[in-house]
């Protein structure tokens, strides 16, 4: 009986050394949830999974991006984990960059993933994390960069768009708005490149050579950065509206004045375009033909949207609210105050959400 107990105290105090140590379990119950499943269920949704972030104490998560099927998470000194999106298995887990260099977005191409550090562009293995290459440019770089099959596409402070080859980073080409303003976003892919620059330019370029084969100007700066979808862009401007172009031609599907300045890119599902307005909410907007479909005032971000017919929106408060796409109703709300980290999915019915803790957590709808 002495021995069973002793026993008992050693693993007792083994826990506690674990817990001093910043170490968090699955089974540690509510402390351990970013969300009661009990509030989840009766809101219609479940928990697929959750982790904690290898990130050490004293740094906090900073932002969350979804590449693929992949989470990525980056703290603010600069370390990224790598996530499964299907069972939030980790990957890999890095330093990304020194701390205190700023990151510049994050974007996928075939097994690599590329970003920004300060003044180089790095790409990085998908499933080791192993940096492969970093380009230093003699200039700096003022919006994510953009890439095809065979150019990055990169925007630089002395307001021109440098065109790399994507195997040696030889440069070829630069080109420029006719009113020299400053390049704010690029979108890329084998048959054209768009960039939007602070003016409300916007140029659409043969993607091999410096030819422009069209140009829109909205009345003010184009907020970064744009969206495509198949064979449309959308892009939020300062002018105070969300456009949608095709962007073969250039020409303007419609526009959707949303009655207030605009900070943030708007989020493109299949049907449906989310616009964050300032002092507005969240705004959701036909896809095809650019009408105000309901406005959340207290909105601050779509998380996800299941089949078109509900939207999953995080408010200002700390709530996730559930919007019902056809009937422009609020159906429930759920206490999401624990949540202070999360990422618009556009892509299925799946929502990400985190603290600055590093706790993360999969949600889904209920079928």
């Amino acid at each position: 009986m002495v021995k069973i107990l002793r026993c008992r105290l050693v693993l007792l105090a083994a826990l506690l050394v674990f817990s001093a140590a910043g170490f968090c379990f699955a089974g540690d119950g509510d402390s351990w949830r970013l969300v009661s499943p009990e509030l989840l269920n009766a809101g219609g949704l479940k928990i697929v999974w959750q982790n904690k972030l290898p990130i050490k104490k004293g740094e906090n998560l900073e932002r969350l991006f979804i590449l693929g099927n992949r989470i990525y998470a980056l703290s603010d000194h600069n370390y990224i984990v790598s996530l499964s999106g299907q069972n939030g298995n980790i990957i890999f887990s890095r330093s990304f960059a020194e701390y205190g260099f700023p990151i510049m977005g994050l974007a996928l191409y075939g097994d690599q993933l590329f970003s920004v550090i300060g003044n180089k562009v790095v790409e990085i293995d998908l499933d080791s994390g192993v940096q492969h290459s970093a380009t230093r440019l003699d200039l700096g770089i003022v919006c994510p960069t953009a890439r095809n099959s065979s150019y990055f596409y990169i925007a630089g402070s002395d307001r021109r768009m440098h065109t790399l080859r994507a195997d040696d980073k030889v440069a070829l080409f630069e080109v420029a708005a006719e009113n020299e303003s400053m390049i704010t976003s690029i979108v890329a892919d084998d048959d054209i490149v768009v960039f939007g620059t602070n003016t409300g330019t916007c140029i659409g370029m043969a993607p091999q050579e410096p030819k422009r084969l069209w140009q829109f100007d909205a009345a003010d700066s184009i907020v970064g950065p744009m969206v495509r979808s198949k064979n449309a862009l959308f892009f939020a401007s300062r002018d105070t509206n969300v456009y949608k172009l095709d962007i073969i031609t250039g020409r303007l599907l419609w526009k959707h004045q949303t009655g207030a300045l605009l900070e943030s890119s708007p989020r493109v599902t299949a049907e449906k375009v989310y616009q964050y307005v300032r002092g507005r909410g969240l705004a959701a907007i036909d896809a095809e033909s650019g009408r105000l479909l309901w406005q959340l005032p207290e909105g601050a971000e779509i998380l996800a949207e299941a089949a078109g017919k509900n939207s999953y929106v995080i408010t200002k408060a700390g709530e996730l609210v559930v919007m019902d796409n056809n009937t422009a109703k609020r159906l429930y709300s759920v206490n999401f105050a624990k949540v202070s980290r999360y990422v618009a999915n556009v892509t299925d019915s799946r929502i990400y959400i985190a603290d600055e803790a590093g706790r993360i957590a999969c949600l889904k709808p209920i079928k």
